[in-house]
């Protein structure tokens, strides 16, 4: 079994129950939840034209590998209902594989670790909540540490 911390957001809908249903979901497709981190109210990222999001993290375990996590946690959103229709628009439930263990890789499908996730304030303050001793392989930093250190950036810049 292998652990992998999981980015969950949604902005359209009852978004807590959207969330708390992809949870559920997880589990029944053999994903196992061991954490949630509390859930906050974000701004939108990228495209900011749109609805607030509740943004969260979990700890999972998960018996395959990277790419076979991720197309279930894409089965999963599709389950949910979740349409595509423009990039970092409107969902009903986003879930980003952000970490699997230490692996680093680089796929057609995905890029492990998540490629932008130390710069996004929504995935790093829920995934320092649930594991700031986590060391992100890349930067060889702890979650706690990219957490503090992308909120002394933002002070900075005063945002």
């Amino acid at each position: 079994m292998s652990i992998a911390y999981v980015a969950l957001g949604s902005n359209l809908g009852d978004k807590e129950q959207n969330i708390r249903r992809a949870l559920e979901l997880m589990e029944q497709h053999g994903v196992r939840v061991r954490k949630v981190s509390p859930l906050l109210t974000t701004e939108p990222y990228g495209v900011t034209d749109q609805p607030e999001f509740l943004n969260g993290a979990a700890e999972v375990e998960w018996a395959g590998d990277a790419e076979s996590l991720l197309h279930t946690l894409l089965a999963i959103e599709q389950e949910m209902g979740r349409q595509r229709k423009r990039h970092w628009g409107e969902r009903n439930i986003d879930l980003d594989l952000l970490l699997f263990g230490d692996q680093i890789l680089r796929s057609a499908d995905l890029v492990l670790p998540h490629p932008d996730m130390a710069n996004r304030s929504f995935v790093l303050e829920p995934l320092a909540a649930i594991t700031e001793t986590v060391v992100h392989p890349v930067f060889h930093r702890t979650i706690g540490e990219l957490w503090q250190a992308l909120q002394e950036n933002q002070q900075k810049k005063g945002v």
